[in-house]
């Protein structure tokens, strides 16, 4: 799988505090969120220091913008921030475990008339392939754990995943869930998954895929129409294998789709366990 070339990479911001979710503007301007910062931030067009739009408690760590113009949040409720020092002096925070005081993952809008943070979903009932002699629902409600990185579809639905959380002796196995951004209606549509990631779909929009941060893969889904996955009778779990060939250790991070269909992951640790590697050339 080839890699990017970096040579030519432009700083436009620093200082940011675990930045993910870019969403570029119209006027060129680069919205995202700090994960760390507990915030939704825009960057100018011409660059600069961030400015802060809006408080998100917890772990705002996704963005998209949804069909009505507000900005869609996966909140994945917080981290243990684990400092690793850098050559320079400085400090690399790296996320670690559930934090004290967690109370879940969700799904938010920052409403764009009132600049109020709102939560849509924080569980889920509904589950589209249910195993065999078990309900068709959650009893219970599944609980959002960790959510990560979304997607929204022509329809106006959207696609996200929930990464989960890890503790110190056990973790989570969470899934790809849709739901209206009306949040009026939500469905678990693939379990059991390991820390799935980033999540998007083809130009046409009958392809899902998404990142499974630990297996090192990318996978996708068939969509016949919005909100359907039509399940691969060839694999065990649904899915296609789209790849699996990637360098080093690639543990996968964000996914991005571009319009003529091409695939980009994000890899973390590419050339091995030591996360300064690249940091220290």
């Amino acid at each position: 799988m080839p890699t990017l070339d970096n040579s030519a990479t432009t700083v436009i911001s620093s200082n940011l505090k675990y930045p993910e979710g870019p969403v570029h503007c119209a006027d060129g301007s680069i919205i995202l969120v700090e994960i760390n910062g507990q915030q939704l931030s825009i960057v100018a067009p011409d660059g600069g220091p961030a400015r802060k739009l809006a408080d998100v408690p917890g772990g705002p760590n996704g963005a998209a913008a949804g069909p009505d113009g507000d900005i869609y949040i996966c909140n994945d409720g917080g981290f243990d921030w684990i400092p690793m020092p850098l050559p320079n002096g400085q400090k690399l925070l790296v996320t670690g475990n559930q934090p004290h005081g967690y109370s879940g993952g969700s799904l938010q809008k920052i409403d764009s008339a009132t600049g109020e943070l709102v939560t849509l979903y924080t569980d889920c009932a509904d589950r589209a392939f249910p195993p065999p002699n078990q309900p068709p629902v959650w009893n219970p409600p599944f609980q959002l754990r960790g959510l990560d990185d979304l997607v929204f579809d022509e329809a106006g639905g959207v696609w996200f995943t929930d990464y989960g959380k890890q503790r110190t002796y056990d973790k989570d196995i969470t899934a790809v869930y849709y739901a209206t951004a009306d949040g009026k209606s939500i469905k678990q549509m693939i379990y059991p998954l390991n820390s799935p990631n980033g999540i998007g779909l083809s130009p046409c929009g009958k392809k899902l895929y998404v990142a499974l941060t630990f297996a090192s893969k990318v996978v996708w889904y068939d969509i016949p129409e919005p909100g359907v996955i039509k399940p691969n009778p060839a694999s065990l779990d649904g899915s296609h294998l789209l790849s699996a060939d990637l360098p080093g250790q690639s543990m996968l991070d964000s996914l991005a789709v571009d319009s003529e269909g091409n695939v980009y992951v994000a890899t973390m640790l590419p050339d091995g366990l030591n996360p300064m590697s690249n940091l220290c050339r």
